[in-house]
């Protein structure tokens, strides 16, 4: 397996005071310039985003409601049916009606992470206000449920971006982990063949390139208005768009109790598919060892398969 990079955000976008000042200035000019086309998307307005399924589940809050609307392909990755055709295409008249004030009026904005060079971060456009409350009203209730060992219920920021491809855009995406704890990821359209994500299993830093298990490679084939959610460091890329125009809407979401509390972590995190894995060994030679003693003890000659299965 060839080493797998972590997606980040903007180079500027670090915690420093001075490179928030730099945001905040950047952001600030881009909203001033920029005259959206669809208002109607920056104020959360739950009834025309979403499907009335995803809206039932999020009002119940149940995990056995949410495993109503839900299919998991591979443990962790969650797919369900989230926006309305036309909160898609609401959205995607803003992202034309972005590439067309980029085009006349050659503003430079930065790219929506280290990996995608098409795409736009829609914070940075004015939408910060409803992708927090997206990830606040919608996201944390499932990810409370789902994945409470990786900071699922103490969600607290986001970097919310479309991403684009086909002819001339981006083709691909390689094989990475984000910068997220949980990352919501859903297709908008248009008309495309192939871009199917693939994930390869979940793993933190130390093993962030050990080779997957058979049972963790899945794929996933894009529909308009479904969502994926996974962890964040459910190692993920896309295959090649190899026809038409898709244009997906990503909001990784963050907590930062959870990265602090990674910063005092001392045992092997129980989400990371490697470290269960060794555990599990560790936990299988012990009960031999074990059991080979007991044996001694009784008088049992132990077979060559028990003794081998307490070498080191």
């Amino acid at each position: 397996m060839s080493t797998i990079s972590q997606g980040n955000q903007n180079g500027n976008q670090e915690s420093s005071s001075s490179c928030e000042k730099l945001v905040k200035e950047y952001r600030e000019r881009v909203m001033s310039n920029y005259r959206p086309m669809r208002r109607e998307l920056y104020q959360m307005n739950p009834n025309r985003f979403f499907v009335p399924s995803f809206l039932n589940a999020i009002t119940e809050n149940t995990e056995e409601g949410f495993r109503n609307i839900i299919s998991e392909p591979s443990p962790g990755i969650l797919t369900f049916d989230m926006l309305q055709p036309d909160f898609c295409k609401l959205l995607l008249d803003e992202v034309g009606n972005i590439e067309n004030w980029l085009h006349e009026t050659r503003f430079r904005i930065m790219p929506p992470n280290t990996m995608n060079a098409y795409g736009a971060v829609l914070d940075d456009f004015g939408l910060e206000t409803m992708l927090a409350k997206l990830m606040e009203d919608f996201i944390l209730p499932m990810s409370t449920i789902f994945f409470p060992e990786v900071g699922g219920a103490t969600l607290d920021s986001h970097h919310g971006y479309i991403v684009e491809y086909g002819k001339d855009r981006d083709d691909h995406l390689d094989l990475h982990v984000d910068d997220s704890e949980v990352t919501l990821n859903v297709c908008l359209g248009e008309q495309f063949s192939g871009g199917e994500l693939f994930f390869c299993g979940v793993r933190c830093d130390k093993h962030i390139n050990v080779e997957s298990e058979p049972g963790e490679i899945v794929t996933y084939s894009h529909v308009p208005g479904r969502a994926v959610l996974h962890r964040g460091r459910h190692r993920h890329g896309a295959l090649s768009t190899t026809s038409g125009h898709r244009v997906n809407l990503l909001l990784w979401c963050q907590s930062s109790i959870f990265r602090q509390l990674r910063k005092y972590e001392k045992e092997a995190p129980s989400w990371c598919g490697a470290c269960r894995k060794e555990k599990e060994e560790r936990q299988l030679r012990s009960s031999a060892a074990l059991n080979l003693e007991l044996q001694k003890l009784l008088g049992v000659r132990p077979t060559s398969s028990e003794t081998d299965s307490t070498s080191p």
